[in-house]
């Protein structure tokens, strides 16, 4: 088993590898100058079981071109088997026509991934879960709710807490958190007027004098989450704090986050945080490195991977 890692997230795949306990692969992935892509292994891979981390987060397109180049790489180096771990998997947000003449990019990412040359994914929280069938390899889809259920226990009185969904359709993750740690379940209903901005209209369920926990899997620009915590606030909660999964946070949106009523936005390292986000006080980072680390080393070992959603 070998372990290489792309540009996008070169932090949390040292901390995998340390996880693992054996020394990230020797590769370099540079530019000519006309911003061409080059990659060169710089260690012998012949007949090895090949795991590529690489994040397609910002810049998205670069990222998801250096990771398909890689695979080429070790494809045409003889590896025995390549597993791409991508704990972002960007464009998943377009995964079915939404009106006429528009792409379903999650589908094409997926074939590139394909045909590029990998034998098999492993992801986490894709933001739709029917991504897994649009791969004709094999895909496992981690969850980041066990990990979050764990850092909630440290963190909160169970007893006052309860978890809210931003939309009827984060439903299904809220429940899972909520049935993790005994608690209550209230959901946001929103009105999304144009992509990228939201209006909430009303919470469903009593929040008076509850700790309201988010639960979603992406923050891109920050507007609903800031929205659904204002709206939960107004309803008599307590506090209002998030966990996401996928802290993109595009453009100014840490700053948002900072200047909201948010008691806290608890992000993973699935995308590498920049110094801005870091040094917002009300956002705190949760390293989901062991998940990943261990379900790389049960896929190696051809263990059960299903086992970590318990």
């Amino acid at each position: 088993m070998k372990l290489f890692a792309g540009n996008s997230n070169k932090v949390l795949a040292e901390a995998v590898a340390r996880y693992l306990n054996i020394p990230l692969g020797q590769a370099s992935a540079r530019r000519f100058a006309d911003d061409e892509i080059f990659f060169e292994i710089q260690e012998n891979v012949r007949g090895e079981d090949v795991f590529i981390l690489q994040s397609t987060s910002y810049p998205a397109n670069d990222h998801l071109m250096e990771m398909l180049i890689m695979i080429d790489a070790f494809r045409r180096s003889s590896a025995r088997r390549i597993t791409a771990v991508l704990p972002y998997f960007g464009y998943a947000r377009q995964d079915r026509r939404t009106s006429g003449r528009t792409p379903i990019s999650a589908k094409l990412v997926a074939n590139l991934i394909t045909e590029a040359g990998a034998d098999r994914v492993l992801t986490l929280d894709l933001h739709a879960g029917q991504i897994q069938g649009f791969f004709d390899i094999p895909t496992d889809n981690l969850y980041a709710v066990p990990v979050m259920a764990r850092d909630v226990r440290t963190h909160n009185e169970l007893a006052n807490v309860m978890v809210v969904s931003p939309d009827v359709g984060g439903v299904v993750r809220a429940r899972s958190l909520a049935k993790r740690i005994d608690a209550q379940l209230a959901i946001v209903d929103k009105r999304r007027e144009r992509p990228g901005e939201s209006e909430v209209m009303n919470v469903i369920g009593s929040v008076h004098g509850k700790d309201c926990l988010l639960i979603d899997d992406i923050v891109d620009s920050g507007g609903t989450l800031c929205n659904a915590a204002e709206a939960l606030l107004n309803n008599g909660a307590t506090s209002v704090t998030a966990y996401i999964t996928h802290g993109v946070l595009s453009g100014a949106a840490f700053k948002r986050i900072a200047k909201s009523k948010l008691k806290e936005l608890v992000i993973t390292d699935s995308i590498q945080p920049t110094d801005e986000i870091r040094a917002v006080k009300n956002i705190r980072i949760l390293s989901i490195a062991d998940l990943i680390g261990e379900a790389i080393s049960r896929t190696a070992s051809e263990q059960s991977v299903s086992s970590l959603f318990d």
